[in-house]
């Protein structure tokens, strides 16, 4: 029988012919993550996320997942190395759509489930008869907290993993087994006194350090949040449309960052700065064209939109009314909403015509609610119900 110090030597080599950055083992003491994460919940951090507190014991305790559970595998994988000076400069490109870094490409899920799933593959071979769950972000486990209990790194102010030898522009992944494997030590925290990941955050959306409130985080309200966006985030969005990464670019520690060996993660031509007008005029059918095996097209058209409508107010430019206007008849009243809010905010003669114009027509409440803030009306603008 192969020794579990031996199996895991093998398994780090494999990992290595993977691609894998780091691969780490623990036999995981969730008790102290547990209390945190109840603690958040109770907060109110997880906004509309309701699926993390439906599953909160199971994220407490990995044997509920696989029975016989005795042994973590974690393992994380590179996706950039972008400097802060080349985020920050996409961000000051107003006309231009910003997709986080990690959604350019091919979506991750699948990328690196595969990885782990032929690594699991050969565990089972050296071992045979182990059992083993491969999770990619596509259950109830707490990969991060894993991370650290397995020597990958430690949780950033930024509530990310983070690595001395990797920077935190990584994913995470893990493979549960009924295999006893030795872990390894947790590395200490060494954020020190540094803030800048904190400070740089454009809605405040971290209320103590390793502390994050979804609800005011960029990557929540442009991914996660299903209805409008609140108005008083929408102008901090600036030309985000998918995400956010300005917390993990400021970090020190990314003069270390590991080289993204997986070339599928690559950004496409839509992800990589495509004019805002152009995302705004996808119909249904161009949507899954464009976006198919991202990380993109899970979040739909109708929110992409919404985001992209929110940047072209944001950018205030008038040559983006005629688009705007067009999408005041989107088949998607959170795509027309957005849209008026944006077409307020430029505020110009042709942008009041269009607004006045949809204002004689729209029938959803909502909508007309934008309609009206847009012209600065105290009341939903247009004809009577009926």
């Amino acid at each position: 029988m192969v020794s579990g110090s031996a199996l895991a030597a093998a398994l780090r080599a494999e990992a290595g012919r993977l691609g894998l950055h780091g691969l780490g083992f623990c036999r995981p003491d969730l008790g102290p993550p547990a209390d945190r994460l109840a603690e958040w919940l109770a907060r109110g951090h997880a906004g509309e996320m309701g699926y993390i507190a439906r599953r909160a014991a199971d994220r407490a305790d990995p044997a509920r997942l696989l029975p016989g559970f005795r042994s973590a595998v974690v393992a994380t994988q590179p996706y950039s190395d972008a400097p802060a000076r080349e985020v920050f400069a996409e961000l000051d490109r107003p006309g231009t759509a910003y997709f986080a870094r990690y959604a350019r490409g091919a979506d991750y899920h699948e990328v690196l489930g595969d990885r782990l799933g032929r690594l699991a593959d050969r565990l089972r071979a050296l071992a045979p008869g182990a059992r083993t769950r491969v999770y990619v972000d596509t259950g109830p486990v707490l990969e991060k907290d894993l991370g650290v209990q397995a020597g990958l790194g430690w949780r950033g102010k930024h509530a990310n993993l983070l690595a001395a030898d990797g920077g935190n522009w990584l994913f995470l992944g893990v493979v549960l087994t009924d295999l006893d494997l030795p872990a390894d030590a947790p590395p200490p925290d060494r954020c020190g006194t540094c803030t800048r990941c904190l400070d740089v955050c454009p809605t405040n959306a971290f209320p103590a350090p390793y502390v994050l409130d979804a609800r005011r985080c960029i990557s929540y309200l442009t991914i996660e949040l299903k209805g409008p966006i609140p108005l008083e985030m929408r102008p901090a969005l600036g030309n985000r449309v998918f995400g956010c990464d300005d917390c993990l670019a400021v970090c020190p520690w990314n003069r270390f960052a590991a080289r993204a060996r997986e070339c599928t993660y690559a950004a496409r031509s839509v992800t990589a700065g495509a004019p805002l007008t152009d995302l705004l005029s996808m119909t249904e059918a161009d949507f899954p064209r464009a976006f198919a095996g991202t990380a993109v097209r899970r979040t739909g058209r109708a929110r992409l939109l919404r985001n992209v409508a929110v940047a072209l107010g944001n950018a205030g430019d008038p040559a983006a009314v005629p688009a705007l206007a067009r999408a005041l008849s989107d088949p998607e009243p959170l795509v027309r909403g957005h849209a008026a809010w944006a077409l307020g905010r430029i505020g110009t003669g042709p942008a009041f015509s269009a607004l006045e114009h949809a204002a004689g027509t729209e029938r959803d409440p909502s909508v007309r609610g934008e309609i009206a803030a847009g012209t600065g009306d105290s009341a939903p603008l247009g004809a009577a119900e009926g």
